[in-house]
């Protein structure tokens, strides 16, 4: 096989958008087929949670390619997706919740900024959606973190939008369909990680989740949440960061904090995809090596990567 530099000669970005949907898989396809249907659009990974109510899918191109893919898979999510009938774990503010865009082969922060604000301009003006810039792209310092921008949800700002300044998006109308808002932003590669513990006390859960999150005084780069997923508690958490506080080393925290409260963790999961650096400095114990392999952001693309030269 080919190395993966060899393969992605060109400027690749990488795009995570998660949407409000976890339970009507036919809705997902529907948004897959949206981002499928535009050339040179590779999708690399798709993952559902019911529980969550939550989809994340992620693929990658060149920058105008995941510009019109991320535009018509909102599209297509604004007209599936009812924020007014929707119900999950996971904090919301649309059908299209959130838009990351990541630089990966021959591309800068920069280039992504560009491409986020691009992709949000357009939202804005053609799908009339709110859309929140956050994190590198964020032109308001509030808004850098997206649990700023999540806060209140959807209920929140449909109260809010039109009469608090602060609510104003930086794109699109200030009022709020049944499609809701969108956080569209530029980011360093983020991991997804889930850690189910052997109790289905969801105060045990908040509990460690507290204790472990930046925000209240735990460990830096990590944002985390307690919830109740298929009747047992779980820590869900984003390392932004991975190489300054690794994966194991989060896993390590919980394990002592889990022992506190006499529960320990029953299992882990990665959703959507990890640079496999993140797996190098991470020891495989805590991970199924042959479901970690797969979660390899670099191996998934060179695969995709290697299908779109056959067919073409």
């Amino acid at each position: 096989m080919l190395q993966f530099h060899q393969l992605m000669a060109e400027k690749i970005l990488q795009c995570t958008p998660n949407f409000s949907e976890g339970r009507r898989l036919q809705v997902v396809d529907e948004i897959v087929e949206a981002i499928s249907g535009i050339p040179q659009a590779m999708l690399l990974d798709r993952s559902s949670s019911a529980d969550h109510n939550r989809s994340v899918l992620t693929f990658a191109g060149p920058p105008d390619a995941v510009i019109a893919a991320a535009f018509a898979a909102t599209r297509r999510a604004s007209q599936l997706i009812d924020l007014t009938k929707h119900q999950g774990e996971h904090p919301r503010i649309g059908a299209t919740d959130v838009i990351p865009f990541t630089p990966l082969v021959g591309t800068t922060m920069e280039d992504c900024i560009h491409v986020a604000r691009t992709t949000a301009n357009r939202v804005g003006t053609e799908l009339r959606i709110p859309v929140y810039l956050y994190e590198k792209a964020a032109t308001q310092p509030h808004r850098k973190n997206l649990a700023s921008i999540r806060r209140s949800e959807y209920e929140g700002i449909c109260e809010s939008i039109a009469s608090d300044p602060k609510r104003a998006p930086d794109f699109g109308p200030r009022d709020i369909g049944t499609a809701g808002a969108t956080a569209i932003g530029a980011r360093n590669p983020l991991i997804a990680f889930n850690v189910y513990l052997t109790t289905s006390d969801i105060e045990i859960a908040r509990k460690i989740a507290r204790k472990i999150r930046y925000s209240s005084g735990g460990m830096p780069n990590v944002k985390a949440l307690g919830m109740l997923v298929e009747e047992r508690a779980q820590v869900s958490m984003n390392l932004t960061d991975y190489t300054r506080t690794p994966v194991h080393q989060v896993v390590q925290k919980i394990l002592l904090e889990a022992a506190g409260h006499g529960v320990s963790i029953h299992h882990s999961e990665v959703v959507g995809l990890l640079p496999k650096a993140a797996l190098v400095d991470s020891s495989q114990w805590h991970l199924k090596p042959d479901e970690a392999m797969n979660r390899i952001l670099e191996t998934r693309l060179s695969s995709a990567s290697t299908r779109n030269r056959a067919m073409g």
